[in-house]
């Protein structure tokens, strides 16, 4: 047999006169109209909401539901106290289910019970009174019914609740699955149905930003709700990589800056703002950037790529770029490492500053006199091919950056 209710305990001890049950069964489609009316008037959510097919449904919901009560209450139920019970209380998850699927709060479902439970007793205590019950009768009556409603708003609470545990859970990893597609490069179409699975409206652009995975719930809080965030099993990342990714929507132009200051101090990187669904562009735009060794500081603003273009560019061929700086320094590979090492760094300086021996030293900590000795050198070695446009061009190419690639350099070829 099935546990015993709290309604179907209390409906073992009432004895209601036969005259009232009927009358209250006679009253049953007056009594649902009358709620749904109430509840339309008080419960804003439902405002203008339950009209046509649907109020006619709510309608045979409340009187099922009310006839439910009284067949608890005539002790009709047989053998098995509960079996009247059980559908209601089936009917009611169901209801709560509904009420989720359709955006409704819980409180909004909650306010409804109340309004009905307050209309029923009205109507109810009525018949009651006029059938010249007993006062200790209408008190039971009372308690049973509004038992009785606790253990249906209870139902429907719970399915309220696990429709959307069950429609969040299937949310997330609909757009867990849209956020894979998206930084792998999938196709529009593909994203495109992915994006409406998700029920994801799609922004105008997208921009990758990378960032330490203990950062990652701070500063999701503070950028907007259809911020993407990666998941575990991302491409790009190794088992104890603890960088997290985000897509952050329409973060171009003034809003571009807005996210630098809400990412200050969160040592995040920042890829180009792309189309949404090429934001896999800027995705690998910033693996790149670490994966060279570019890093933000800890307290600072975050790291954005387009200000090291240069860099990422000369970077994106790491063994050629090796090459053509073994080619270019194939002069200084007799001298000792120390001296070479000090010949290369002026020449790169006297490169970048156009040959303005103040700014060199300066940028150098040496004395100007120091940089005509070391570009003295310079020349011995290089020759007349200083001058050549063509060998400017490649040392500039070459010696544009400190070497952050873990491509070593190949000796000179003889």
């Amino acid at each position: 047999m099935a546990e015993r209710s709290e309604a179907t305990r209390r409906a073992a001890g009432l004895d209601l006169d036969d005259r009232v049950a009927a009358e209250l069964r006679d009253r049953l489609a007056l009594l649902a109209e009358r709620t749904v009316t109430a509840i339309t008037a008080e419960v804003p959510s439902y405002s203008g909401t339950l009209t046509g097919q649907m109020r006619d449904k709510i309608e045979n919901a409340v009187r099922i539901a009310l006839g439910t009560f009284l067949q608890l209450v005539e002790r009709s139920y047989g053998a098995d106290p509960s079996t009247p019970l059980v559908p209601a209380v089936e009917a009611a998850y169901a209801l709560g289910s509904g009420e989720a699927r359709s955006g409704r709060s819980v409180d909004a479902l909650l306010a409804a019970y109340r309004v009905g439970a307050r209309v029923s007793w009205r109507e109810m205590s009525t018949i009651a009174v006029r059938g010249q019950l007993p006062a200790a009768t209408v008190a039971e009556f009372a308690e049973l019914m509004f038992a009785y409603i606790d253990e249906l708003s209870a139902a429907s609470v719970a399915g309220h609740a696990d429709e959307l545990a069950s429609t969040r859970l299937i949310r997330r990893r609909n757009l867990e699955r849209l956020t894979q597609q998206l930084i792998t490069g999938a196709d529009e179409e593909v994203l495109l149905r992915s994006a409406e699975r998700a029920d994801w409206p799609p922004p105008q652009t997208l921009t990758a930003v990378l960032l330490p995975r203990s950062n990652l719930r701070p500063a999701l809080k503070l950028l907007p709700a259809q911020t993407l965030e990666s998941a575990d099993d991302l491409p790009g990342r190794g088992p104890d990589d603890e960088t997290a990714g985000l897509l952050v929507p329409d973060a171009h132009g003034d809003r571009r800056r807005q996210l630098a200051r809400l990412l200050r101090g969160r040592r995040a990187v920042l890829g180009p703002a792309r189309p949404w669904t090429q934001v896999a562009h800027s995705w690998q735009r910033t693996t790149r950037a670490l994966a060279l060794g570019l890093r933000p500081d800890d307290v600072g603003a975050p790291l954005d790529t387009e200000a090291h273009l240069a860099e990422l560019l000369l970077s994106h061929d790491p063994e050629g770029l090796a090459d053509l700086r073994a080619q270019v320094l194939a002069p200084l590979a007799a001298l000792p490492p120390t001296t070479a090492d000090r010949l290369t760094e002026t020449l790169r300086s006297w490169l970048l500053h156009h040959g303005r021996r103040d700014d060199v030293a300066a940028d150098l900590f040496v004395h100007p006199q120091t940089v005509r000795y070391r570009m003295g050198q310079l020349r011995e070695l290089y020759g007349d091919r200083l001058t050549d446009p063509a060998t400017v061009l490649d040392l500039t190419l070459a010696l544009a950056f400190p070497r952050r690639s873990s491509v070593k350099e190949l000796p000179p070829q003889d």
